[in-house]
């Protein structure tokens, strides 16, 4: 027995961006996005067709902060009258920090105690979110919960309920054309995780597997070409199409242990995610080889072969990126890897991967003799 769901109303395609407003429909909103100058052009766009949002918050920052989060929590309290709508303009951080705002009632305290203690659920709002992805990679435009950093303790949250999904996503893959060749790898990797993640996964299903499948397929073949043709619209609306589906995917089984090793990678060695969570994907998917059922027969779908061989090709496929597989390359040292994997075993994302440590050991120095 299984089940399938997600309530996000989904709008895609290029210029679908204008379609915020209707969506609000005259609804008293606060704009979350990003400071640079291409999203005070969509600001001003929006700002024609909706009127003046009632609240910015455009100090977002990566991976957003128990410290950020609470000052700009403050500023909702700070309004004299509540908005009714959040619209959330750019990568995975803003829709993330979106979340957290649409939960907080004008007060981080109450998102910090829950997520921390799991008490208090209660005292949480829930602000209907309209969430416009500006990269093609989180998917958070289309799943309930949002990562919350406390960087001082090196620490990672995941604040999930599931009346955080945002309302409409609306994925314009136009808003993609002018993001860098780094954070577009980074992103489309993260996407690709993702979908992956989503197979070799306790919680997988068909239907997920199903987007799973298509997103996977289409990031191989899509992300080489893209990052060497960043104006592409057409592999623009490819790869966002590909990070909505493994959203769509991952967004019902969550995410497993690559994602699980990523934290402290980022946290204590300041590795971009999309990279801290894909270059241990060979090695995870060598482990897995010979788990049988419909989890086997996806992967075998997406590579085309069986999974040893596919292990091998996928590693060559990340080294032609420029993405290297050895943790060694990004500064930790053994023992420090050792202590980083068993944590992510433990954890609760690593709870969810079908596989075994001992496999994930084997399959990873293998491939670090090829």
């Amino acid at each position: 027995m299984w089940s399938y769901g997600n309530p996000v109303d989904i709008r895609f395609g290029a210029n679908s961006f204008d379609t915020v407003a209707s969506v609000l429909n005259g609804r008293r909103y606060a704009l979350v996005t990003y400071p640079e100058p291409a999203f005070r052009g969509l600001t001003m766009r929006l700002a024609q067709s909706a009127g003046d949002a009632a609240l910015v918050i455009k100090d977002v920052a990566p991976n957003p902060d128990f410290v950020l989060l609470a000052e700009q929590c403050a500023r909702f309290a700070s309004l004299d009258r509540a908005v009714e709508a959040i619209v959330a303009i750019g990568g995975g951080s803003v829709i993330d920090s979106a979340k957290v705002f649409a939960a907080a009632s004008g007060n981080f305290g109450n998102v910090r105690r829950f997520i921390e203690q799991k008490t208090d659920g209660e005292k949480l709002s829930a602000i209907p979110t309209i969430a416009v992805p500006t990269t093609a990679g989180t998917g958070s435009e289309v799943t309930c919960w949002a990562t919350v950093w406390d960087k001082a303790e090196k620490r990672k949250f995941s604040l999930a309920r599931t009346n955080l999904y945002p309302e409409t996503a609306i994925v314009d893959p136009a808003l993609m054309l002018a993001k860098p060749r780094d954070l577009t790898l980074t992103t489309g990797l993260d996407a690709l995780s993702h979908a992956l993640e989503s197979i070799w996964n306790k919680n997988a299903n068909p239907v997920s597997a199903c987007f799973a499948e298509t997103a996977a397929r289409d990031i191989f073949e899509c992300l080489p070409k893209l990052v060497s043709d960043l104006g592409n619209l057409e592999l623009r609306e490819r790869m966002a199409k590909a990070a909505l589906l493994a959203g769509l995917a991952f967004s019902n089984t969550k995410t497993a242990i690559a994602h699980n090793i990523s934290y402290p990678l980022t946290l204590e060695y300041e590795v971009p995610h999309g990279i801290a969570c894909s270059f241990t994907l060979p090695a995870i998917l060598r482990s897995v080889g010979g788990i049988g059922g419909f989890r086997e027969v996806s992967l075998r779908k997406i590579f085309d072969r069986d999974l040893l061989s596919a292990s091998e090709w996928f590693s060559h496929f990340l080294a032609d990126l420029g993405v290297r597989t050895d943790p060694s390359k990004y500064g930790v040292r053994p023992g420090e890897w050792k202590r980083i994997v068993e944590d992510a075993f433990d954890g609760e994302r690593g709870l969810n991967f079908v596989g075994d440590k001992t496999r994930f050991y084997e399959s990873q120095w293998a491939l670090q003799l090829l």
